[in-house]
């Protein structure tokens, strides 16, 4: 536990708040669905991924490269897919909202995120389940075109929260993330479940 005391607090969203954005799972079942070749997305995913996700290529782009380019004979559309895409967003923990906002309202320490998404997924789920309300900023890979856990997103992190590493407080629920984040000096919780969390926070003296 470190002894400065905590002033940031940044959240994962996917995995933490919501389930994630286009992970394979969700992938392999929309697209399966609309009779998609899954080998020929897979094929060329993460090469077109690493632009979207950081912002460098836009959703139509990305999915016009890695669906209706490597299936032709469907006649998809981007139009078709967007919607299909958003709707695997759903909440994943309705205690962690709880402890979001709780926190929110203590007024004690600044809330933003860090996460891996592209820019119009992370926009379309900040509105759709009300996440504005709660952070002050968003350091999204979409933002700042660079992801966990490499160490330019935490850097961004830190320096746009304009406070010391040993101040900030990461939520994440991939362990590497965490690892990195406490790499680059930051805190971090890796997030098992809200229970879990809601004892760690206890813990370091954040009261939830």
């Amino acid at each position: 536990m470190s002894l400065t005391p905590i002033e940031t607090i940044f959240w994962d969203i996917g995995g933490v708040l919501l389930t994630n954005g286009w992970d394979r799972k969700q992938r392999t079942r929309v697209l399966t669905a609309l009779g998609v070749n899954l080998d020929a997305y897979e094929a060329v995913h993460d090469e077109v991924n690493y632009y979207w996700e950081r912002g460098l290529m836009t959703a139509q782009d990305f999915f016009q490269r890695t669906v209706i380019e490597t299936n032709p004979d469907l006649n998809l559309t981007f139009e078709q897919l967007w919607p299909l895409v958003c709707s695997e967003s759903k909440v994943l923990h309705q205690e962690s909202f709880e402890i979001l906002a709780t926190l929110k309202s203590s007024g004690q320490y600044r809330l933003a995120t860090i996460n891996n998404e592209s820019k119009e997924l992370n926009a379309y789920r900040l509105d759709t389940f009300q996440l504005r309300q709660y952070f002050s900023y968003f350091i999204c890979s979409g933002y700042v075109h660079e992801m966990k856990p490499l160490p330019d997103i935490y850097r961004a992190a830190i320096d746009i929260s304009g406070l010391p590493a040993e101040t900030a407080l990461f939520i994440d629920d991939k362990l590497e993330n965490c690892e990195a984040a406490r790499a680059f000096g930051m805190n971090a919780v890796h997030f098992e479940s809200p229970a879990q969390l809601r004892a760690s926070l206890t813990h370091r003296g954040i009261a939830v």
